[in-house]
């Protein structure tokens, strides 16, 4: 196994990317002590969503697991880019995982194991981690998942 967080995610394919800029009034990152809390992240590639719309509708539960991994991914940077170097990280604290979904829709830790999924193999032991999957009616953009991340820092 790859030795640092970067070299996995490059093992798995993947480069860290530019921080998504905020879509309100708030910052990506806040750090306080030890521990840094990252702001909700959408699935942003490139700048644009991959796809909007309800999970359970318009993206089916597959899809918004990839983008699940994404907002993961994108919360990754963030943290990054306040610290400096993953390997910084102690332990992935806790996700926080907001689907949009119809109100049938009941996959939602599934869809959000996407995003812990990732954590995991970025970091292996400090990427287990407390988490909560929570359906809602809509989210910014007509995003499918939103995730927020809490990580401990040295």
């Amino acid at each position: 196994m790859p030795a640092t967080p970067e070299e996995r995610i490059a093992d798995l394919g993947l480069t860290i990317p530019e921080v998504v800029p905020p879509v309100a009034s708030y910052t990506p990152t806040v750090r306080s002590g030890d521990h840094v809390y990252v702001s909700g992240q959408l699935p942003f590639e490139d700048g644009v969503l991959p796809a909007t719309g309800k999970v359970g509708a318009q993206v089916t539960a597959e899809a918004a697991q990839e983008l699940a991994a994404r907002c993961a991914l994108n919360g990754i940077a963030a943290v990054r880019a306040e610290i400096g170097d993953l390997s910084r990280v102690v332990r992935v604290v806790k996700l926080t995982g907001f689907v949009a979904c119809t109100p049938d829709f009941t996959g939602q830790p599934g869809v959000i194991n996407g995003a812990s999924d990732l954590v995991g193999r970025v970091f292996g032991d400090a990427g287990v981690h407390a988490r909560s999957a929570v359906g809602v009616t809509a989210l910014p953009l007509d995003a499918p998942v939103e995730l927020e991340m809490i990580v401990e820092v040295r």
